[in-house]
């Protein structure tokens, strides 16, 4: 039976300053409130959360996604794949359309073999994998390691300016990483570690800009590279790179373990000397891409849109599981409940997987400017992308007027095997909703259970084995039900702040 609930939901003035941002939710919760009418239909809802829970595609889609296709790095053709595949299941589960969207991305990279040894002081072969968007060496090469730990341009003058031809740098101090396979950690040790921590960081406006800048002091003294720390445990690496800043020396990343050996060494005065051979390739021209997209149609308001949104794309040094497979399969899964339980939306609901984020939320900004003369009728955007644990709940990005809104949206779906869920005040920031924050339109990015989200994402171990196909269930569910609300609810939100 469908039926209105007038709920009340937050008018409040924007937070402008970040400590207003993770402000106190009691205080957030006491201002002024938006009258929104939340639609309910409880069979409905139901059948939804049946369809998600009891007859889930998402496990079977997952696998074929990361082991078949596997590694989806923007400007690959196992992207391009991916993005036939997605729009084809898309088809598969009924949508009304499904397509390919094309934006201009820039020039593609392949990451090509690499060799890297320890000549000195003890000779033994070392793992280590090429920055995206770093040329090779072009044959073996070998450099002695120095560690370039400058924290202003004052001092990288004095100290680095003119020695570096030649060497492979360290870029900075290694980070203290806590061995999750050792005995617990203490209060002090976390004490300890969290000093280091917060000494390493810049400090200051002057020394985070130089923090920025740091590589390109660097790159310009005729280095034979740069190292990188992974700065995971179990001596994982960090993955990124991008087109936008395409390095002019080579770049490498090893493991912790290894980045704190060569900094051990150096300190103590030992020489440190490496070689690498890395055959990375660059397209001569910039390429094409592509996000998919898929719509089920409104039946009142097909001019109006709310957006369910993740990346397809991922790292090329395992096969993006958690980030972002787990967030792509689940809109595409969240297509397929709707379908399958008959929704008729008044809006029309679009699922769209971007590209290019891993490399700057290019396909999510480029489909933002491509699209920009109807986002006034955007209803919300829903993004998913912090890896494959279950939602918890939503932050409201300084909305702090839909706080109500969003409880009540919440809450069919908050108890049993799906819930709790928790709404909080915080901006959150790294992924493709930004895109639309700008524009003013409502914008989210759900909060997900961690399942060792940190240890994983942009490293060699972020595939099928590390991601919960039930908990990706889960938030295809809660996506799925809160994209009929918005879309039948009575009018469309206010806009935010644009800007």
């Amino acid at each position: 039976m469908n039926r209105g609930v007038s709920v009340c939901v937050a008018l409040a003035l924007a937070v402008s300053t970040a400590g207003a941002q993770q402000g106190n939710a009691s205080t957030a919760a006491a201002r002024p409130q938006l009258v929104v009418s939340v639609p309910t239909n409880d069979d409905l809802v139901a059948r939804m959360i049946d369809e998600g829970t009891h007859r889930s595609h998402v496990a079977a889609d997952l696998e074929y996604l990361l082991d078949v296709i596997g590694p989806r790095l923007t400007g690959s053709m196992a992207l391009r794949r991916a993005n036939e595949w997605t729009r084809d299941k898309f088809r598969e589960y009924g949508a009304d359309s499904a397509y390919l969207e094309s934006w201009p991305f820039g020039r593609g990279w392949t990451r090509g073999p690499m060799t890297l040894r320890m000549l000195a002081p003890q000779q033994r072969e070392l793992l280590g994998v090429s920055w995206g968007w770093s040329p090779g060496t072009n044959g073996p090469v070998a450099g002695n390691v120095v560690l370039m730990d400058a924290r202003t341009p004052q001092e990288f003058e004095k100290r680095f300016a003119g020695k570096l031809r030649g060497a492979w740098v360290l870029l900075g101090a290694a980070q203290p990483v806590v061995n999750m396979a050792a005995p617990p950690v203490t209060r002090a040790d976390s004490t300890r570690q969290d000093s280091v921590v917060r000494a390493l960081a810049p400090h200051d406006d002057a020394e985070r800009q130089f923090f920025a800048q740091r590589f390109w002091y660097v790159a310009r003294e005729g280095v034979a590279g740069v190292i990188h720390d992974g700065a995971k445990q179990f001596d994982l690496f960090t993955m990124s790179g991008s087109p936008s800043a395409i390095s002019p020396v080579p770049q490498i990343v090893v493991g912790n373990d290894e980045y704190a050996q060569f900094q051990r060494l150096v300190r103590r005065g030992e020489p440190v000397r490496i070689e690498a051979d890395i055959k990375n390739s660059f397209t001569r021209d910039s390429l094409g891409q592509y996000n998919t997209v898929a719509e089920i149609r409104g039946s009142e308001h097909p001019d109006q849109v709310v957006l369910l949104g993740a990346h397809l794309d991922s790292w090329d040094i395992s096969t993006g599981g958690t980030d972002n497979g787990a967030g792509a399969i689940a809109v595409l899964e969240a297509a397929r409940i709707l379908k399958a339980t008959g929704v008729r939306p008044k809006r029309t609901i679009r699922f769209v997987l971007f590209t290019g984020e891993e490399q700057g939320l290019f396909g999510s900004q480029a489909y933002a400017a491509s699209h920009e003369k109807e986002l006034d009728r955007y209803q919300a955007v829903l993004v998913l992308d912090n890896g494959t644990g279950r939602i918890t709940g939503m932050a409201l990005q300084n909305r702090e007027e839909l706080r109500d809104m969003w409880k009540s949206m919440l809450a069919p779906v908050a108890g049993g095997e799906l819930g709790p869920l928790v709404v909080r005040s915080a901006f959150k920031t790294g992924t493709d909703h930004l895109a639309f924050i700008q524009d003013g339109v409502p914008s989210f990015n759900y909060d997900q259970l961690s399942r060792g989200y940190d240890f994983t994402h942009h490293s060699q171990v972020d595939d099928y084995n590390h991601v919960v196909p039930s908990d990706v269930a889960q938030a295809a569910t809660i996506m799925a039900v809160n994209a009929w609300q918005f879309a039948d609810m009575a009018a469309l939100l206010p806009r935010g702040k644009k800007g």
